[in-house]
């Protein structure tokens, strides 16, 4: 007998053994799935029947992330305060259409989270949007906003108007960089209207375009309900905020761990007071 064809499968056998344990530790580690994102604190939770959301302590703060690329007629874009889930925006130049995708638990109290396409500016400026959100189910306090703000950093000095998914818009500012928010808010609703249980329902109107100018120092709102030329509305805020600066969009889900979307349109962007229409 030779011995030698009879010892040789064996050595063939203790190989391929040898390397399935070397192997396996590589395969286990290629096939363990993505880390989950860090689950969003208490504070930055939506507002519910059974939590109210908070302000972020005050010496909460993530650094925002720039992307120096431009995007239709801005400059770049930054998820400002480095939300726990990535934005992003596209631009469409066939229809003038911006889609934002944003998560972020809020634009308000002492720092932002927010997905926002900029364009670096000075002087006075007209901005305006039509503005629609295309999931109808989306949490009511999301926020479409057209700001203008001091710098990217996720507290900075800033003058904001804004659409809420629920219908409300509003004029704010938060005057100094870490100050907390405040704001001019107005909720518009009308009787008769489609949409009513009877004719006698008071059924909520949304804006379908909003704009802010910057006329020096003084910051104002401008909407159109339904059509309409634009017509401010509300009394202006007084707010210096030095040039350069940053003018632009974004969106905000106001969920901290889940993306929405926002469709701004028919973007108007002058580098001068009294061109929003």
């Amino acid at each position: 007998m030779d011995f030698q064809s009879v010892r040789q499968p064996r050595k063939i056998r203790v190989a391929v053994l040898l390397f399935a344990l070397c192997t396996a530790p590589y395969l286990l580690r290629a096939q363990t799935p993505a880390t989950p994102p860090p689950a969003a604190p208490a504070w930055a939770q939506p507002g519910s029947a059974t939590h109210t959301q908070v302000a972020p302590p005050s010496d909460f703060h993530r650094p925002s992330k720039n992307f120096n690329t431009p995007i239709g007629i801005f400059d770049g874009q930054s998820d400002i305060g480095s939300a726990i889930v990535p934005g992003s925006a596209s631009y469409d130049a066939s229809t003038g259409q911006y889609t934002i995708n944003s998560a972020g638990y809020n634009i308000w109290y002492m720092r932002d989270e927010f997905r926002y396409l900029w364009k670096k500016m000075s002087g006075d400026v007209s901005l305006a949007a039509d503005i629609a959100f295309p999931d109808p189910n989306g949490y009511g306090d999301r926020k479409a906003v057209l700001i203008i703000r001091q710098n990217l950093e996720d507290d900075s000095k800033e003058a904001i108007v804004a659409l809420h998914g629920a219908g409300m818009i509003h004029l704010a500012q938060r005057p100094e960089k870490g100050n907390r928010v405040k704001d001019m808010e107005y909720r518009i609703g009308g009787r008769g209207l489609p949409g009513g249980e009877s004719p006698d329902s008071l059924v909520t109107v949304t804006a379908r375009r909003i704009g802010i100018e910057k006329h020096g120092d003084s910051f104002a709102l401008f909407v159109s309900l339904e059509g309409e030329p634009m017509h401010q509305f509300g009394p202006p805020i007084q707010r210096h905020i030095d040039g350069p600066f940053y003018a632009g969009i974004g969106f905000c889900s106001h969920l901290p761990d889940k993306s929405d979307t926002a469709i701004l349109s028919n973007v108007v962007l002058e580098n001068s007071a009294g061109k929003v229409h």
